[in-house]
């Protein structure tokens, strides 16, 4: 017997024919009948080949915009590092580009790390990036640029840039992309955690490109003007320590401030909390910036580099540890959702209660996933991935359809039509891997209970015990004649 919920070598899953009866789910759906009948396969390879493939389709004025928009961040990149290279030099500029590569696996594993639940299509994920390094950055060094360039006339002090005009340009452009995104695609929002990830990536490409300018100009060019190619060299080290060591994750902590807000707005039924939550998460990003910039200034000013621990240590690491700490919070949320939705159509005779409690962690899901592919090979892991996925997506459309986020009645209707075709590709996924342990008895589930056939042949009735395991393969019951 597995811990409570935890799908082991008996996971406890069967292929689907369809429940006994027809339930009304909770919330703004209507009637919702059960999966209806449908074949077995002789095998896992046949089962996955049948199941259905995600709809595909080819709007050409989507690819033209597209098109349009990748040549737009395309120029937009380019152009900012011709000026960066006739600025700095070819070579300050490769080494800076070498240097400032180094942490963005890093950063950009560590937000595909919290996208593991529900990940997002790789095209969006590419565009917040490149949006952020491209359109972002050149925004941004215009603005600057040409900001210091007036308050020199005016004669102020172009510390000013730094304090107020960075930080309010840089965080709008940040976040315009995954806004631009959100305002566009809605349905690729699912919550705080797709908004930090689709705002984090944004917000590394623009440390990325900016890193190069830093890392390239103030580091190794002005370090080779004063001592050759060793004082780049040193001075490279000495800015790669303080801008990627220790403040490599400056920019995505102000801009998550912004994802926050966007988060919220995504699973808010309140039409006041979707306008006020992104400019609020936006106008604390641009303050969290321009005090980490008067910090720095300070220090820049009066030679003091106890401003800066004092406010590294008190001030910022505690806010990024926060941060930190409510992201994971609120990515093991999502796992807990699960519990708390599915439950529904483990009533109405879709899923099995085992089969809701696999999806409360990652380690459950990935078991899952080991269990699926010893029962069913290489197909059975990729349909349980497939299905684990779909199964994520149904948990937030049937929350969404609680909090009253689908209104209008088109809207509804599209995602009823949603709802079951997720319900129609489970079914189908399910059929791969379920069913495939000869050793185990027959059990099924009604909805209600557990129908387990024992060796003698005799088929005994079971409640559902208070933690969701139990050590055999469960299907759903048939449905009625009338259903056929």
């Amino acid at each position: 017997m597995s811990g409570p919920g935890y799908p082991g070598p008996e996971f406890v899953m069967g292929p689907p024919m369809a429940p006994g009866q027809t339930g009304i789910l909770p919330g703004r759906t209507g009637l919702l009948a059960g999966p209806s009948s449908q074949p077995e396969y002789a095998s896992p390879g046949a089962a996955w080949a049948a199941a259905p493939p995600p709809p595909k389709s080819v709007q050409w004025k989507r690819v033209l915009l597209l098109v349009a928009l990748v040549l737009f961040i395309g120029l937009c990149t380019v152009a900012l590092l011709v000026i960066v290279g006739i600025n700095i030099g070819i070579v300050p500029l490769m080494v800076g580009i070498a240097a400032a590569l180094l942490p963005v696996p890093l950063l950009v594993y560590a937000f595909l790390w919290l996208d593991r639940y529900d990940p997002e299509p790789v095209k969006y994920l590419v565009f917040c990036f490149t949006w952020g390094a491209g359109v972002a950055t050149f925004v941004a060094f215009l603005v600057n640029t040409g900001s210091g360039w007036l308050l020199d006339r005016w004669g102020q002090s172009e510390n000013l840039v730094a304090v107020l005009v960075a930080p309010f340009i840089e965080e709008i452009m940040k976040a315009a992309g995954p806004l631009l995104l959100f305002l566009v695609r809605r349905k690729a929002f699912s919550g705080i955690i797709d908004a930090i990830v689709y705002c984090g990536l944004s917000a590394a490409g623009f440390a990325f490109v900016e890193n190069i300018l830093y890392l390239g100009g103030v580091g190794y060019a002005a370090g080779e003007e004063q001592g050759g190619a060793l004082g780049g060299a040193q001075q490279l080290v000495l800015i790669f320590f303080g801008r990627i060591v220790l403040s490599g994750f400056a920019h995505p902590l102000f801009t998550s401030m912004t994802a926050i807000g966007l988060g919220i707005a995504a699973r808010s039924g309140s039409r006041t909390i979707r306008w006020l939550a992104p400019f609020g998460g936006l106008l604390l990003a641009m303050m969290l910036h321009g005090s980490w910039n008067l910090m720095a200034t300070l220090v820049q000013e009066t030679q003091r580099s106890e401003i800066f621990l004092y406010g590294y240590f008190t001030v910022e690491m505690p806010i990024f540890l926060a941060v930190v700490g409510f992201t994971l919070w609120v990515r093991a949320a999502e796992g807990r959702l699960a519990e708390k939705v599915l439950p529904e159509y483990v009533r109405a005779g879709w899923l099995t209660p085992p089969e809701v409690a696999s999806l409360g962690s990652v380690g459950k899901r990935l078991a899952a996933r080991r269990w699926a592919k010893r029962v069913a090979g290489e197909a059975g892991a990729k349909a349980m991935a497939a299905y684990q996925f779909d199964l994520t997506r149904l948990t937030l459309l049937r929350d969404g359809l609680r909090r009253g986020l689908v209104t209008k009645p088109r809207d509804l209707e599209a995602t009823l039509a949603e709802e079951r075709r997720l319900l129609d590709a489970i079914t189908a996924y399910r059929k791969v891997f379920a069913g495939q342990d000869p050793g185990v008895p027959r059990a099924v589930w009604d909805g209600r209970a557990y129908h387990i056939t024992f060796p003698d042949g005799v088929v005994r009735t079971f409640a559902e015990p208070e933690q969701p395991v139990v050590p055999v393969p469960v299907r759903l019951a048939p449905p009625p004649p009338a259903y056929q």
